[in-house]
C-alpha cells in the first residue's frame, strides 16, 4: 500500500482549506446565494436557542431533504443582519467534506484550524474582544464518531454556542448522555399545511398551538375552536391541503409548481429514502455492514403497511416469500427502528395501563405519505374531491389517513402518543394522547359518511373512569360531520393539520 507524500499532505490540506472557505463566503464579506425567503417554523426556535437558549447546544434533527441546511442558512443570515462580526460564525458541512476521513477528532481539528487561520488568536481571546460567543454550526454531524464528546470538550472550555442537524434519530439520542445538561432539541419534520400555503402563495396563517405548549390540547374547547379556525380560514386551508395530499410535505415537492409528479417522485426515492437506506444505514455497529435489500423490504411493508398494526407473522410471511428467505423477527424488528431511527417512518407503541396485559403489535406511520406513493408507485388520493371520484380507494385513503395523524400527533414535542389494540370487550382506538395524566382518545374515519357506530370506539374509552379521557376526538374527511355526542368533537383532517 501506497504511503502517503508529504506532497499528499500538503494537496489533502489545500483541499480542505478550499472547502471550508467555500462554505463560509461571509468570511470574505460575500453572501450566500439563494436564500429562501420563506422560514420554516423551527426557523424562530433555533435561532433563538442558538442566540439566548438555556442550552449552549441546540440540536435540529429531522429526515433528509426537509429543509435543515436551508434553515441554517437563514439563521447565518440573520446573525450577519443583525452585526454579529462574520469571523464568529462558522458552519462545517461535514456530508460535502471527504477529506475529513483522515481526521482523528474533526470538530476539535477543524475549530484548531478556525482559531488559528481565520480568527488568528484562540477562540476564547477572540469572543473576549467581540464581548460575545462564537457561533458554530454543524451540518449532519451523526456520522462522525464520538461527536458528542467532542461538543462536550468544546462548550464547557471554551465560549461556543453551537447548532447541531442530523438525520439520524438513534445517532443524535446516543449523544445525549455525553451532552446531558447542554443540549436542547428540536425535530423538524416534512412541511406542515400551513408551510405548504404559504410556499405555494396561498396565505400566511399563524400556527393554532403555540410552541412547545401542550396545555391547551386538555380542554375540548381547543379542539372546537381549532376546528372553527380550521372552517373560518376554508379556503386556503382546502387549497393547501389538496396539494399536502397530492404531492406530500416535502419541499422539494412545492418549490416548482408546475413538476410532475413523476420527477418529484423520482427525486423523493433517490435524495430521501436510498440516500438513507445506502449512506445512513449502510454500516451498523463495528463497521458491520446491514443488509440493503432487507432494509428496502422493511420500508415497502411500512409502505404498504402505513396506519396499520402488522403482526410478526405478517413481516415473516411477507419477508420469507420476497426475498426467499428465512429472517427471524429480532432482525426484521432491529431494522425497523433503524428506519425509525432515519425519522422516514414512526413506531408508536399501544398504550400499556395494566401490567398483565398482553402487548399488542407496534402501529407504523410514515414521516410523509408522498413516500409511500413514491416507493410503491401508488398514488392514492386524501382530498375529497379526488377521493370522491375514486371511491374504490376509500379505504386505503383512510389508512393513509390514519398515518397522517399518526406522524402529525408524534411531531408534538412532550406528547404521549400511542395506539389502543382491541382487548377483549374494548374496543380499538386509533391513537390515545396523554398529557400528564390527561387521556385523549383519537379515532380517525376518512369516509363520506360516518354514524353513530363509528364512534363506539371513543365512547367506550371515554365512559372508562380508570382511563381519565373526559372528552374524544373524532377526525374526519370533511367539516360535514357533526357528533352528537357532547363528550366527542369533530374536526376534519384539513382542520387538524392547521394546529401547527
Amino acid at each position: 500500500m501506497k504511503q502517503p507524500t508529504l506532497l499528499d499532505d500538503l494537496l489533502w490540506k489545500r483541499g480542505l482549506d478550499r472547502r471550508l472557505l467555500d462554505a463560509n463566503p461571509w468570511w470574505r464579506d460575500e453572501r450566500m446565494f439563494g436564500i429562501s425567503a420563506i422560514k420554516r417554523w423551527a426557523y424562530e426556535p433555533t435561532l433563538k436557542s442558538l442566540v439566548r437558549g438555556l442550552a449552549p447546544v441546540t440540536v435540529l434533527r429531522g429526515p433528509r431533504q426537509v429543509g435543515k441546511t436551508t434553515l441554517l442558512n437563514q439563521v447565518i443570515n440573520a446573525l450577519l443582519d443583525q452585526g454579529v462580526n462574520k469571523h464568529r460564525i462558522f458552519r462545517i458541512q461535514f456530508d460535502d467534506i471527504p477529506e475529513m476521513q483522515g481526521l482523528t477528532s474533526p470538530i476539535l481539528e477543524l475549530v484548531s484550524w478556525y482559531s488559528d487561520t481565520i480568527l488568528k488568536k484562540s477562540v476564547n481571546a477572540f469572543a473576549q474582544e467581540q464581548n460575545g460567543p462564537v457561533y458554530l454550526l454543524l451540518d449532519e454531524v451523526q456520522n462522525l464518531k464520538d461527536w458528542a464528546t467532542q461538543i462536550k470538550h468544546l462548550v464547557d472550555l471554551q465560549p461556543i454556542r453551537l447548532v447541531v442537524t442530523g438525520s439520524s434519530a438513534l445517532r443524535i439520542e446516543s449523544g445525549r448522555d455525553s451532552l446531558a445538561g447542554r443540549i436542547a432539541m428540536i425535530e423538524m419534520g416534512p412541511l406542515l399545511v400551513r408551510e405548504v400555503a404559504l410556499m405555494r402563495g396561498y396565505g400566511e396563517v399563524a400556527p393554532f398551538l403555540p410552541y412547545n405548549g401542550l396545555t391547551p390540547l386538555k380542554e375540548k374547547r381547543f379542539w372546537q375552536e381549532l376546528k372553527n379556525f380550521g372552517e373560518t380560514n376554508r379556503t386556503m386551508r382546502d387549497q393547501a391541503f389538496r396539494d399536502f395530499a397530492r404531492f406530500g410535505g416535502y419541499p422539494l415537492a412545492h418549490k416548482q409548481t408546475d413538476a410532475a409528479w413523476e420527477e418529484i417522485a423520482s427525486q423523493l426515492v433517490e435524495t430521501v429514502v436510498r440516500r438513507a437506506i445506502q449512506h445512513d444505514l449502510r454500516t451498523g455497529d463495528r463497521g458491520r455492514r446491514r443488509d440493503e435489500s432487507l432494509l428496502e423490504e422493511v420500508f415497502r411493508l411500512s409502505c404498504r403497511y402505513a396506519g396499520q398494526s402488522p403482526t410478526q407473522a405478517i413481516y415473516l410471511d411477507e419477508i420469507k416469500r420476497a426475498l426467499n428467505a428465512n429472517i427471524g423477527w429480532k432482525r426484521i424488528l432491529e431494522y425497523l427502528k433503524f428506519l425509525d431511527a432515519t425519522l422516514l417512518i414512526r413506531l408508536i407503541e399501544p398504550l400499556e395501563l395494566r401490567l398483565k396485559r398482553k402487548r399488542g403489535p407496534t402501529k407504523v406511520v410514515l414521516c410523509d405519505h408522498a413516500l409511500r406513493a413514491a416507493w410503491l408507485k401508488e398514488v392514492v388520493p386524501l382530498d375529497d374531491a379526488d377521493l370522491t371520484d375514486a371511491p374504490h380507494l376509500a379505504d386505503l385513503a383512510g389508512r393513509i389517513a390514519e398515518s397522517v395523524a399518526g406522524h402529525f400527533f408524534k411531531s408534538i414535542i412532550n406528547l404521549g402518543v400511542h395506539h389502543f389494540p382491541e382487548r377483549g370487550s374494548e374496543p380499538e382506538v386509533d391513537y390515545v394522547l396523554t398529557i400528564g395524566d390527561q387521556r385523549i382518545p383519537v379515532e380517525i374515519k376518512y369516509r363520506q359518511r360516518v354514524d353513530y357506530a363509528d364512534t363506539l370506539g371513543l365512547r367506550a374509552f371515554i365512559e372508562k373512569s380508570v382511563y381519565n379521557a373526559p372528552f374524544g376526538v373524532l377526525v374526519t374527511r370533511s367539516d360535514n360531520y357533526v357528533s352528537d355526542d357532547p363528550r366527542i368533537v369533530a374536526i376534519s383532517l384539513p382542520s387538524l393539520l392547521l394546529m401547527r
